[in-house]
């Protein structure tokens, strides 16, 4: 209901696909929290290396950067596992179960239809940077396909935890925007 707080993770019943994809999911969201967690380190020891040796730093913010960037599209799947997207539940809440279902599966069609576009332009994009040999214009020089990987990992496995929420949707072990029938 509107108002309520409420923590629900995906519902996996005891179907096997779910279940891997899940895992996936849950692992993703660790190495997300990871990268965060080195991209933070890295922050200090750049503060360090300025403030207190004074000296020049070299890859130190483009890695934070990479880090960042891809913790966040790497960490797409968890969040979406976790159902922690931003959901106005206004309308499922008015509609009747039935057309709640069909609006469910709508929009769930609809975000694994974008969500597959932007998987394939991001691996279109990663394999280009690939072909090229591509590589940042800083000192640094990193090989640009290595960060922009992120893009259709992130993407993919968004689109695998889409897919199996509306599997899981179909098959009835997850209600509708999380909201059993009323």
């Amino acid at each position: 209901m509107a108002g309520q707080l409420m923590q629900r993770v995906a519902k996996t019943g005891n179907n096997p696909f779910l279940r891997v994809v899940a895992a996936i999911s849950t692992f993703a969201g660790w190495v997300s929290a990871a990268m965060i967690v080195v991209a933070v380190g890295i922050t200090c020891q750049m503060i360090f290396v300025r403030a207190v040796l004074n000296h020049s730093t070299i890859w130190q913010t483009e890695m934070v950067v990479y880090l960042v960037v891809g913790a966040t599209l790497i960490g797409l799947p968890y969040v979406q596992r976790l159902r922690g997207h931003v959901n106005v539940d206004l309308v499922p809440i008015a509609l009747p179960s039935r057309a709640r279902f069909v609006m469910a599966c709508f929009t769930l069609s609809l975000s694994i239809a974008v969500v597959a576009v932007m998987f394939w332009y991001g691996f279109d994009y990663w394999h280009y940077a690939w072909d090229r040999g591509w590589r940042s214009e800083s000192i640094w020089g990193v090989r640009l396909w290595i960060p922009y990987m992120a893009l259709p990992v992130g993407f993919g496995l968004l689109l695998l935890q889409l897919i199996a929420d509306m599997i899981g949707l179909i098959l009835r072990i997850e209600a509708p925007f999380g909201l059993e029938n009323t």
